[in-house]
């Protein structure tokens, strides 16, 4: 640790105090937020106790949302004059750069039609190809090999397992538009210690899937019903090592799907039934949080959320 350029009056061996937070440092992004965070609510708005990064401001006029990751703002509402107030205040106190109607947002395309917001990550998912040198590959139509049993061979390790690490690590940004490649992700995510030929043999084939639908992503419906509807599915135990099973679900807002997971249990279930008990469980906070989040944006709900399962025997413990 040292002095920075023009601070020659203190002593040798000495640091100054800081009064105030620096760019760089490891407490900075927080102080940032709490500044302001602490500034949207001095201006009347809400902080979402379900997202914490989500503001929310109710008039008789209108509804205004603010969704914040570090320094990006996205800016919505029913209401343009307060649109135009929050923009002004804002530029004020932070001096803002307004980019315009969304189209582009942390790797998100977003495309507005009367129809609906379709939501995909083309350019990322091109970028990710260029990276491996897979632009020229054949297309695949299913996103994983077959056979999954290489997958657990103790031998034939990377030399180096960081590309393969920098490559999970994109494709697991990938999915929050690609909920079909969800569980092949999390799969190949549990091997980043010791990654194998085996397991880059499989990223392979997930780039190849890619290249076939590179504009794939979420569609969310001008017209759809307001209403909740949840799947939920458990494997079990399909890890040989370790014999825990895998939660997945998806969760529909009418037509729309608006949440999903592909998770290994924490625990190991001795019961096909307690698997799917637990991806139960797991669904239902998942769609309890989204009732909290909707109600935070101000849509009504349509009805009781509607949850699909396949085993009797866990719908006879839920519904004791």
């Amino acid at each position: 640790m040292q002095l920075p350029p023009g601070m020659n009056t203190c002593k040798e061996g000495l640091v100054c105090k800081l009064t105030k937070s620096l760019y760089g440092l490891k407490q900075a992004s927080r102080q940032w937020f709490e500044k302001l965070s602490s500034y949207l609510i001095s201006v009347k708005y809400s902080q979402s106790k379900s997202d914490h990064s989500l503001f929310t401001k109710r008039t008789a006029t209108g509804f205004t949302a603010l969704l914040v990751y570090v320094d990006d703002i996205v800016l919505t509402g029913n209401s343009m004059e307060e649109i135009n107030h929050i923009k002004e205040l804002s530029h004020k106190k932070f001096r803002i750069k307004d980019l315009g109607e969304l189209k582009y947002f942390l790797g998100l395309e977003v495309a507005r039609s009367k129809e609906g917001i379709h939501l995909c990550q083309r350019k990322y998912a091109l970028d990710i190809l260029e990276e491996t040198g897979m632009q020229g590959c054949k297309p695949s139509s299913t996103p994983f090999l077959r056979d999954t049993s290489t997958l657990y061979k103790e031998d034939n390790y990377l030399a180096n397992p960081e590309s393969y690490r920098r490559l999970i690590g994109k494709l697991l940004y990938l999915t929050n538009t690609r909920p079909d490649l969800c569980f092949t992700v999390n799969l190949l995510s549990q091997s980043m210690q010791s990654p194998t030929h085996y397991h880059y043999q499989a990223i392979q084939h997930i780039l190849r899937y890619i290249k076939s639908s590179p504009s794939e992503g979420l569609f969310f419906a001008a017209n759809s019903p307001k209403q909740l509807k949840a799947f939920s599915d458990s494997d079990w135990p399909t890890c040989p090592n370790t014999r825990r099973s895998t939660t997945g679900f998806c969760v529909f807002l009418g037509s729309s799907l608006i949440s999903w997971k592909s998770k290994k249990q924490k625990t190991v279930s001795r019961s096909s039934t307690k698997a799917e008990y637990r991806a139960l469980a797991a669904t239902v906070c998942e769609i309890q949080w989204l009732h909290y989040l909707l109600q935070d944006f101000q849509i009504e709900e349509v009805g009781v959320p509607i949850l699909y399962y396949d085993n009797r025997s866990a719908r006879h413990i839920a519904h004791n």
